[in-house]
């Protein structure tokens, strides 16, 4: 890989090699932008994502594209209520030789897809949460270490909660984020339908090496970060936290629960990789305000009387922005 002489340097050079992964990626993806840049910042903040979208709106290609761009290996595992989690993980068979043998499950992938996560039980919803927190599994007393980068993009769909177990708050407190996937527009949805139908599809290009993404995660976390931008990430977090002194009084209203010291973390973090894609050298209060939506709106429940107003999750994220 390309060798700098400063994190300035690297700096640009990160830029530049994100603008050519979007270039990459928009020839297969329509539009999006917004989606795909945050999946990107995920990736490179060593976080992971929860994708919320209905179906057909290619959130499967969009990460095998990703994926195939970066270089990546990628397995998409389709979480049912049978699943069990040796069918994530893997499991001891006894081989020929009458030995015990480690089988690997499709979690040992630089990707993974965890297509409707909310279909399975907690029992196998529970195997994820090492494999994140710790990027590692344990079988057998074994520990395996997960390959390196390891992401995961879990999706669940918004419209049909029958059937389904929610995810518990700890692991929700897993995903650096929460991204909605909205409908596209008129003009993008008929380049979409004018680019499937007629043929073949583009291949996706390999446009950065393993090692390349591995460094430039280690740049991000390098980025100096002024006190004032730590500070007010603190206190979006904590203004968020209902009947505590420096509880905002949306949250006292409307929140059951608020964000815990996780989402203060990942502000931070997100905010870095968005001020460098930014052109920034250093985030500012204006970066951690644009990952904020994505950070919080896992993180922060609503009572029975937001349930009752309908009021949005986003309304109450809007609402602690405006304080300063």
């Amino acid at each position: 890989m390309t060798m700098f002489n400063s994190d300035k340097e690297a700096i640009a050079g990160f830029t530049d090699k994100y603008n050519q992964l979007r270039q990459e990626t928009s020839k297969v993806i329509v539009g999006q932008d917004e989606v795909v840049k945050n999946i990107f910042i995920t990736i490179f903040s060593r976080g992971h994502v929860l994708l919320i979208g209905v179906p057909g709106l290619a959130k499967t290609l969009m990460i095998t594209t990703i994926a195939k761009a970066l270089g990546l290996s990628c397995n998409r595992i389709q979480f049912t209520p049978d699943l069990m989690p040796s069918d994530i993980m893997g499991t001891e068979i006894l081989d020929e030789h009458r030995q015990f043998r480690f089988v690997k499950g499709p979690i040992f992938s630089n990707v993974v897809l965890a297509d409707e996560i909310n279909r399975t039980p907690p029992k196998t919803q529970s195997a994820l949460l090492e494999a994140m927190q710790e990027r590692s599994v344990s079988i057998a007393g074994v520990t395996h270490t997960l390959p390196n980068p390891f992401f995961v993009l879990a999706t669940q769909n918004p419209i049909e909660q029958e059937g389904t177990y929610p995810l518990p708050e700890a692991q929700l407190d897993r995903f650096m984020f929460n991204i909605y996937l909205d409908y596209p527009s008129f003009n993008e949805e008929v380049d979409i339908v004018k680019s499937t139908i007629g043929g073949d599809m583009y291949e996706p290009q390999q446009v950065i090496t393993l090692d390349e993404i591995i460094y430039y995660q280690k740049l991000l976390q390098r980025i100096p970060v002024a006190d004032n931008v730590y500070q007010y990430a603190v206190k979006l977090s904590t203004i968020t936290r209902p009947n505590t002194p420096s509880a905002h009084d949306w949250a006292n209203k409307y929140l059951a629960w608020g964000a815990g010291p996780r989402c203060s973390q990942n502000l931070i973090i997100a905010a870095k990789c968005h001020a460098v894609l930014s052109g920034k050298i250093s985030p500012d209060i204006e970066n951690v305000k644009a990952v904020a939506h994505s950070v919080m709106r896992h993180r922060i429940v609503k009572n029975y009387r937001a349930e009752a107003e309908n009021i949005l999750i986003d309304t109450i994220i809007d609402k602690f922005l405006e304080v300063e």
